[in-house]
């Protein structure tokens, strides 16, 4: 890439993600996306531009999920929707109430919030918000491993990204009993 080359930013689009445990036990987490152009922009539909920098979108989400993972309760706000009758999709977030942050979480939402019942920006952001949810538990989770009794939890583990790989350093060093080398070391 040539970063001497002259641009023009047509679009930004800011996700912000934060974490809370609640008085109550609960873990909520907050999902924020902000569309913004960098010149005047007329939606479909409407009778005058959008300023640039001024939102084209601004929809926060926010789940309840409790020490097992599973979802308690989601909302969403949209101050901001290229359409009038945008916030109506938020009405199927319900859905997801019972469902556990976990694997298959994506295509779970998928398929509970079909795409011409939901708002595909707020589908795109429950995927962040479980991983937030699971950094956010990090540092208990990350003790719970090292526990004696947590074999179950460490075969889990591995495997799970690239590297926690079973042939790789990281798992060799941390539980050499789970450590794989690959064929030929």
């Amino acid at each position: 890439m040539n970063d001497a080359m002259p641009r023009e930013e047509l679009h930004q689009r800011r996700i912000e993600l934060r974490a809370w445990r609640r008085g109550d036990g609960l873990i909520e987490v907050e999902g924020r996306l902000l569309d913004t152009k960098g010149h005047p922009f007329r939606r479909q539909l409407a009778a005058a531009d959008v300023p640039p920098g001024q939102p084209l979108h601004d929809i926060t989400v926010t789940m309840l999920v409790d020490r097992a993972l599973v979802v308690q309760a989601v909302r969403a706000q949209m101050a901001t929707t290229p359409f009038d009758l945008c916030p109506g999709a938020a009405a199927v977030l319900d859905r997801l109430r019972g469902q556990t942050l976990g694997a298959g979480w994506n295509r779970r939402v998928r398929e509970l919030l079909a795409r011409d019942e939901a708002c595909t920006h707020i589908v795109e952001l429950l995927g962040p918000m479980a991983t937030t949810v699971h950094q956010a538990l990090a540092p208990e989770r990350l003790a719970a491993l090292n526990q004696s009794g947590s074999d179950a939890e460490r075969q889990r583990k591995v495997g799970s990204c690239y590297a926690y790989a079973a042939e790789r350093e990281v798992v060799a060093r941390l539980w050499p009993q789970l450590h794989r080398p690959r064929a030929g070391d």
